[in-house]
């Protein structure tokens, strides 16, 4: 029985009905459920004479999370407790039927009052991925407020307590297979809110008046795994003394060695159990959450997917072409042992610089191998498919990780974070910008640095990545690089002091990565901007994002209107912001209802200075200059180099993780609302506890879906691709190209137009082709070796843009001897060998126009007219 008017170590007295909830082992007497499950049966197993944990628990109550002391009768473990040892100070729902899980919005990890692990709980110790996900702080300092629950962590220390600028405040630890074992070398400093109540109050609470402290024994009263003066605890031999520190001895203890009055067995035991083993439900997350994604993935693509030999992205554009082309030629670089970094099979004979394209080489590479058993159109469609996929669990990892224990809100901020409205329109055509599975790694890292870890190593990790990323792309880098610069600005701001010991780590570490990064891009870098068709940067003009932009529908999503949508963007690839007003409106509710943490105000401030610059140098309403403009903060980057290659539109795809971190802490903050009101809630009747936090479950969810739903995407769109021609696929062109000889497609192959390019890939590149669509200088270097700015295509020279005219105006022009010498010229120039006329729109005055300009009226072969000009 109790003893009344009497708290245990490590309890709190919140003053509710529920505040005598058992959290060191003994329960705060005189509140009507005091160590209750559920206000029936004794959750806190307190003996008589206020000694608690002498060995008794109560095998009544199922769902009893909580014992004394985390002491079990005799000793051992309460096998029906699958919660035992859960408190209140990790935010889990103490007495609760769901404490110890993540899936009522408290974290799962088993911590006790004072940071004492969870004994006998099968799935403490480890998360979703296996990670582990029971955090226990060094020599009994509490877990409970010591994560920045709300801090993303970029320079400020995870371990700081929300409005606390104590460097390492709490530092958890959690790496290892001991999931709860502190190990002294890897402070798990990265965890950042992971496992702590979503709440400005700290967890370890001021306890109430005339309420011992947490940790602290009641005055005469033994303390939490203290027995009582001459009264040992029964069954447990060895247990040891220290307020809000109990030990538990057993396989099962996480307990340090230097902390157990008897080390040596205590050890032994754990040498003989193993390493702890992710629990079921950790271990179907760990399968179910990228499975879902990639099935979202699998839906949006499914046309793709449905015939990859014919299936064409119509929103790509030429994309699609010049994608494929790009997979391919580094599978025939690769597996030949060419340099990938060069080719002279488009621009014939010129060539382009590869690494001067987004050829993403860190992928395209190691999938040369796929490429060439299978096609290059397959491994267009997986590595979008698969990169969507992988960028959402990337997130959700990173947010699990660092922001919040609540699967759920992790899911939510992953998805959010792969599938926005700007990375749906890039997933059409521009992998380089969709697969970013890599920056959330890079995140992290960044984290584990701010905390003063192994540095060396995390360095050196974060050097790997970055240069991976530099081969996967450079523009999705940059934006990357900017948007952490300003959430770590913004952050130290919200809370200085506590960024100050991140620094000094955080620069070694980057000094650490630059030395392992460097040597590994040097020389692609070097060749990149230095090299054989290199150039110095791209005009692409105005190109900032509208104002109506960013709250109108894109054109695929569910309540998008195409139309609209392609008149507020540079084109269906280009719709770079479009979340749609009740998003943004939910946005900003969630940010005022939220804003004294400073994660929400360093991740808020980062999407409006990501859709600030988005605007461009220019502000419009709609799109129109002519409607009037105002100076835009564009300006000031500009002209900078790097950022004036940009198309600055795309700085909305940064708001994209930042809504998705500050959704998931909006579903966390209702689970964590939902959980209260059935602890707390005025009626002890339980079916009203548990009706009052499905209502605000509910009423959270239905508020998500209000926003989101109007932004879903629809599956894209696809049609059949044309074929290749018949003198192409069947190898016919011999007989008219010899070797150093180039096949000219009519109209030769441009940004206009790349079919073409998709011929080559089919004849697996037997021949080179003049003009294509990539990017390369818009002139020859100059004899001081200036190097020029870049276009998109190859230099124009007059017959290809006479042709490329005729193909989209169909007016055939005047041909005179200045054509007719030009067009001898630009034959000779391109080594041309034969020139091909697909059948397409205008190709009757392509070919009339081709007849006066050679004197030759050409012949018909299979679908296509050629001339034989080698």
């Amino acid at each position: 029985m109790r003893e009344p008017g009497r708290t245990g170590s490590g309890a709190r007295n919140t003053g509710s009905p529920d505040g005598g909830t058992a959290e060191g082992g003994t329960a705060v007497g005189g509140a009507p459920d005091a160590g209750t499950a559920e206000g029936r049966a004794p959750d806190a197993a307190t003996a008589d004479g206020g000694t608690p944990g002498a060995g008794s628990v109560d095998s009544g109550a199922p769902d009893a999370g909580t014992t004394d002391g985390g002491i079990t009768d005799g000793g051992a473990p309460d096998s029906r407790a699958p919660a035992v040892g859960t408190a209140d100070a990790g935010g889990l729902d103490a007495g609760s039927p769901d404490a110890g899980t993540g899936d009522d919005g408290a974290s799962d990890s088993g911590v006790a009052d004072g940071g004492t692990p969870d004994v006998g709980s099968p799935d403490a110790g480890t998360g979703d991925d296996g990670a582990p996900d029971s955090w226990t702080a060094d020599a009994g300092t509490p877990q409970a407020g010591g994560q920045d629950a709300e801090g993303l962590g970029a320079g400020v220390p995870p371990g700081a307590e929300p409005g606390d600028d104590r460097p390492g405040a709490g530092m958890p630890y959690a790496d290892g297979p001991g999931a709860g074992m502190p190990e002294a070398e890897e402070p798990a400093a990265e965890e950042f809110g992971a496992g702590t109540p979503e709440t400005d109050e700290p967890a370890v609470r001021t306890p109430a008046p005339g309420t011992p402290g947490a940790g602290t024994p009641a005055p005469g009263t033994p303390g939490a795994g203290t027995p009582a003066p001459g009264t040992p605890a029964a069954g447990t031999p060895g247990v040891g003394t220290g307020a809000g520190m109990p030990y538990a001895k057993g396989p099962d203890s996480r307990i340090r060695d230097t902390e157990h009055p008897d080390a040596d067995a205590a050890a032994a035991l754990r040498a003989a159990a193993g390493p702890k083993r992710p629990g079921p439900r950790a271990r179907l997350a760990a399968v179910a959450v990228p499975a879902g994604y990639l099935l979202a993935s699998l839906l949006l693509y499914a046309g793709l997917w449905a015939d990859l030999d014919r299936r064409y992205l119509v929103d790509s554009m030429r994309d699609q072409n010049q994608w494929e082309w790009f997979f391919a030629v580094t599978a025939h670089h690769v597996l030949g042992g060419e340099n990938p970094l060069f080719t002279t099979l488009q621009n014939f004979p010129l060539g382009v610089n590869l690494m001067a394209n987004t050829v993403m080489l860190g992928l395209s590479a190691p999938l040369a191998p796929v490429t060439a058993l299978f096609g290059a159109t397959t491994t267009w469609a997986v590595v979008l498919t698969g990169g969507l996929a992988a960028t959402a669990t990337a997130w959700y990892w990173l947010i699990r990780r660092h922001l919040t224990r609540n699967r759920a809100a992790a899911v939510l901020g992953g998805a959010v974070a792969a599938f926005a409205p700007p990375m749906i329109s890039h997933a059409n055509a521009h992998p380089n910008l969709v697969v970013l599975f890599v920056v959330p790694l890079i995140v992290d890292r960044a984290l584990r640095l701010c905390a003063g870890g192994r540095v060396l190593r995390d360095g050196a990790v974060l050097g790997l990545l970055m240069a991976w990323q530099i081969f996967l792309g450079e523009e999705a880098l940059l934006l990357a690089v900017t948007g952490m610069l300003v959430f770590a600005l913004l952050h130290a701001a919200a809370a200085p002091r506590a960024a100050l010991p991140a620094v000094r780590p955080l620069l070694g570490g980057l000094a650490v990565g630059a030395a392992v990064a460097v040597p590994l891009v040097a020389y692609p870098l070097y060749w990149q901007f230095f090299g054989d068709r290199s150039y110095k940067s791209i005009e692409h003009g105005p190109t900032g994002n509208s104002l109506l932009a960013l709250v109108e529908f894109s054109g695929r999503a569910l309540a998008g209107d195409p139309a609209t949508a392609e008149a507020l963007s540079l084109n269906p690839t280009e719709q770079n912001a479009f979340y749609g007003w009740p998003l943004l409106a939910l946005v900003i509710g969630v940010t005022a209802a939220l804003w004294r943490r400073p994660a929400v105000k360093a991740l808020a401030g980062t999407a409006v200075v990501a859709a600030a610059l988005s605007l461009g140098a220019e502000i419009t309403l709609a799109g129109r200059p002519e409607d009037g403009t105002l100076p835009g903060p564009w300006r000031l980057l500009d002209k900078q180099p790097l950022f004036e290659s940009v198309i600055e539109s795309r700085y909305a795809m940064v708001c994209a993780p930042a809504i998705g971190m500050l959704l998931a802490l909006a579903w966390t903050s209702f689970a964590e609302a939902a959980a209260t009101a059935r602890r707390s809630a005025p009626v002890p009747d339980d079916r009203d506890r548990r009706n009052r936090a499905l209502l605000i479950r509910v009423a959270g969810a239905l508020v998500l879906c209000a926003a989101l739903l109007p932004v879903v995407p629809k599956p894209l769109e696809t049609v059949d691709r044309p074929d290749v021609p018949t003198l192409v696929a069947n190898g016919n062109w011999r007989k008219y190209v010899q070797p150093g000889e180039s096949l000219v497609p009519v109209p030769l192959p441009s940004p206009a137009g790349a079919d073409a390019l998709h011929w080559q890939v089919a004849a697996d590149f037997a021949f080179p082709l003049p003009g294509g669509y990539f990017n390369g200088p818009a002139t020859e270097r100059r004899e001081d070796g200036e190097i020029p700015g870049g276009i998109y295509g190859a230099v124009p020279r007059p017959t290809a843009e006479l042709l490329r005219d005729v193909r989209y105006s169909g007016e055939p022009p005047v041909i005179g001897p200045a054509e007719r010498r030009a067009a001898r010229e630009d034959l000779e120039f391109w080594r041309a060998g034969v020139l091909v006329l697909q059948e397409q729109p205008n190709d009757e005055a392509l070919r009339g126009t081709l007849e006066r300009l050679l004197g030759d009226p050409g012949q018909r072969v299979g679908d296509a007219w050629v001339w034989d000009v080698g």
